[in-house]
C-alpha cells in the first residue's frame, strides 16, 4: 500500500527485489492503493516490477476488489459487474494473464452470493484468478461465503485477511475459529497497529494509513494506553529485541495465522520484518504478552454462559 504514495518506485522495486531474494513469496496489494497518486498507482508500479524483472512465477500475487474506483455508481462494490470489470482492469495494470489470489476488499450487504459467486466462477474459468479471498468479513459471512460456494460445487474462500494485532483481538472471538473451521488461511494487516507496537526501532517509522487523521487517531489512542505500552516496550528489550519485531513475531505464533502482511515503506522497515519469523516466543513470553494485551477470550464464553 505504501509503494507509489509514500515509497518512491526505486526504493519500492529494491524492496520487492529483497523480498523475494530472501524467500517471501505474496506480494499484496489492491486496486484501490495509490493515495494522492490516485487509484490504481500501486498496482501499476507492480506491474512495472513484474514486467523488467520477468519474475512473475515466484509470486504469489494478490490484489482485491470492492472499494470506489471513481465517483460512479456501478465502479464500487461486489456486484457481478464491477468483479468482473474490476478484474480485467487489475490485469491489466499489473500487466499479468492473472491474479493467485482475488480478494474482497470488504463484505457488500447488497450484493447476494449467487451474484458475486457466478462471477468469480466465470474469472476462474478464463484462467484470469486461481483463488478467490475476502477481507474484513466478519466470522458469519465467511461461513455464509463458503455453504454458498459448496451449494455450486465451487472452492469458495481460500483466505481471509483481517485487522488482527495485539491491540485488536476481536477477530479471536469468531473470525479465526470460523477460518479454522472451513480450512480458511488468515493473513493480518496492520501488525503494529499503525506503529503503535513498533516502539522506536525500525518499525517504529509506520506511517499510519490515512495520513494527519490517522496518526491523530494513533496519537490519541497511544495516550490511552500509556501503560500497557511501556510495560510492552520494557518487555521487549528485556527481551532484546525490537518492540516492532516481537509484535511481527507474536502473530507468527497464533493458530491459524498463515502469514502477517507487512506495509514497509523503507528496507530497514522490510529487514526487521523479515527477522521477525526467525524469533521463537516460548509460552512463558506468550503468556506474560496476554497479561499485558489480554485477549477477548472464546466465543460465546466471553460475552455469555
Amino acid at each position: 500500500m505504501n509503494f507509489g504514495p509514500n515509497t518512491s518506485e526505486a526504493d519500492s522495486f529494491a524492496i520487492l527485489d529483497r523480498a523475494l531474494d530472501v524467500g517471501v513469496n505474496l506480494i499484496d496489494t489492491a486496486d484501490q492503493y495509490g493515495g494522492d497518486l490516485g487509484v490504481g498507482t500501486t498496482e501499476s508500479l507492480l506491474g512495472r516490477w513484474l514486467s523488467d524483472r520477468g519474475r512473475r512465477d515466484e509470486v504469489v500475487l494478490a490484489t482485491k476488489v470492492h472499494e470506489p474506483m471513481s465517483g460512479r455508481p456501478n465502479d464500487r462494490g461486489l456486484s457481478a459487474r464491477h468483479i468482473i470489470a474490476g478484474c480485467e482492469a487489475s490485469l491489466r495494470r499489473l500487466q499479468v494473464d492473472h491474479i493467485d489470489l482475488y480478494q474482497m476488499h470488504h463484505l457488500d450487504r447488497s450484493a447476494p452470493w449467487d451474484e458475486i459467486w457466478q462471477a468469480m466462477e466465470t474469472l476462474v474459468a478464463q484462467g484470469k484468478v486461481i483463488y478467490v479471498g475476502s477481507s474484513n468479513f466478519p466470522g458469519w459471512s465467511i461461513a455464509q461465503a463458503n455453504e454458498a460456494a459448496k451449494s455450486r460445487h465451487f472452492l469458495g474462500l481460500v483466505s481471509e485477511q483481517s485487522l488482527y494485532n495485539l491491540t485488536e483481538r476481536t477477530v479471536e472471538l469468531e473470525v479465526l475459529p470460523a477460518c479454522e473451521s472451513y480450512g480458511v488461511g488468515v493473513l493480518p494487516w496492520s501488525p503494529l497497529a499503525g506503529g503503535l507496537l513498533a516502539g522506536g526501532g525500525p518499525g517504529g517509522q509506520e506511517r499510519p494509513q490515512d495520513g494527519r487523521r490517522a496518526s491523530q487517531a494513533v496519537q490519541a489512542r497511544a495516550r490511552g494506553m500509556a501503560t500497557q505500552l511501556a510495560d510492552w516496550e520494557a518487555l521487549c528489550a528485556d527481551f532484546g529485541e525490537d518492540p516492532g519485531v516481537v509484535a511481527l513475531a507474536w502473530l507468527c505464533h497464533q493458530p491459524g495465522v498463515t502469514a502477517p502482511l507487512a506495509g514497509p515503506r523503507t528496507m530497514e522497515q522490510f529487514d526487521a520484518a523479515v527477522r521477525a519469523t526467525s524469533v521463537e516466543l516460548d509460552a512463558g513470553m506468550l503468556s506474560v504478552i496476554d497479561e499485558i494485551f489480554p485477549g477477548p477470550g472464546p466465543a460465546p464464553e466471553a460475552y455469555a454462559w
